[in-house]
């Protein structure tokens, strides 16, 4: 049963720690089953917006596949000093280094850079701290205006509501895009925003249209994208032809349902990968016969990147 820690610090924006927390609780609440922590250096945190909010000075045993985040709080953000104790910085240096991840929403980043998590890695914050993010921590390199970034387990989103989008990204990675999106929609958010295109998972880049029946589609396919998956069941589940089919879900995504299966394989087959999977073992968790195809279809998304 996973955990996910929250660090408080004093006067953090509400909705920094609440969107994310809620898609969490969330996804404990449909079965799998994460448990959700929230400490500080203070048992009583004075949050931005006035409300108090109560933390554990004791933080809980983690392992690898825990998660600790820390949301941020009311800007300018170190005009008083570091933001937390170098003990609170040894704790997050040693969890990434026996193989965690850590994330931070908007000013959360801090945190992370004076803990020397950011050092020779990619990351973001919120678009009015982008410059001086840059300028404190110059080991850094800052993508700007994007939703979130992800760079060898260090986990960084931009401002506010864009730590729900964070967080929806965290449960596909470990859930795959359905439970994903099962989570968005228990929460009544948009789960189709679009960042930089780099960064966006699938079902994010291919949701932004206004078709039900190619969502209703896609729901089907996220579900199972690792099973074969005929045209014309899919139609069927859609209740229109299959020509119909075809040419909605070409207008809505600019794929055939096929291609957007193969997308959603070679998404999360690339992030069992990068926990350590071997290119056949991911290649077979998502579905593909063999690691042929998976190549090919690395091959050819790597190219599109940099074309």
């Amino acid at each position: 049963m996973p955990r996910i820690v929250f660090v408080l610090v004093p006067r953090l924006h509400l909705l920094d720690l609440a969107g994310p927390a809620q898609v969490f609780s969330t996804a404990a609440d449909l079965g799998h089953g994460w448990r959700l922590h929230y400490v500080a250096e203070h048992t009583e945190i004075h949050t931005a917006q006035g409300v108090p909010v109560r933390a554990e000075l004791d933080w809980p045993s983690l392992g690898p596949a825990d998660l600790v985040m820390v949301p941020g709080w009311r800007s300018p953000p170190l005009t008083d000093g570091p933001a937390v104790t170098e003990a609170t910085a040894e704790r997050l240096r040693e969890h990434h280094r026996r193989g965690g991840t850590i994330a931070s929403v908007c000013s959360g980043a801090y945190v992370l850079g004076q803990a020397g998590l950011l050092d020779g890695r990619r990351c973001t914050t919120h678009h009015a701290l982008q410059d001086d993010l840059a300028k404190r921590f110059r080991r850094a390199e800052v993508v700007r205006d994007v939703l979130w970034v992800e760079d060898a387990r260090v986990v960084t989103s931009a401002g506010i509501a864009s730590g729900i989008d964070l967080a929806l990204h965290l449960i596909a990675v470990r859930h795959g895009p359905a439970v994903a999106a099962r989570v968005a929609r228990q929460l009544v958010v948009f789960a189709r925003r679009n960042g930089d295109a780099a960064q966006e998972s699938v079902m994010l880049r291919h949701r932004s249209h206004l078709s039900d029946v190619v969502h209703r589609v896609q729901d089907l396919i996220d579900e199972r994208y690792s099973q074969n998956l005929r045209l014309e069941d899919l139609a069927a589940y859609g209740g229109v032809s299959t020509r119909t089919l075809t040419r909605s879900f070409a207008e809505a995504t600019g794929l055939t349902p096929l291609r957007y299966q193969q997308s959603l394989r070679t998404e999360r087959a690339t992030h069992l990968i990068a926990s350590g999977s071997s290119v056949e073992s991911a290649a077979r968790q998502v579905g593909f016969a063999d690691a042929r195809m998976l190549r090919r279809l690395r091959s050819r998304l790597e190219a599109a990147k940099t074309a």
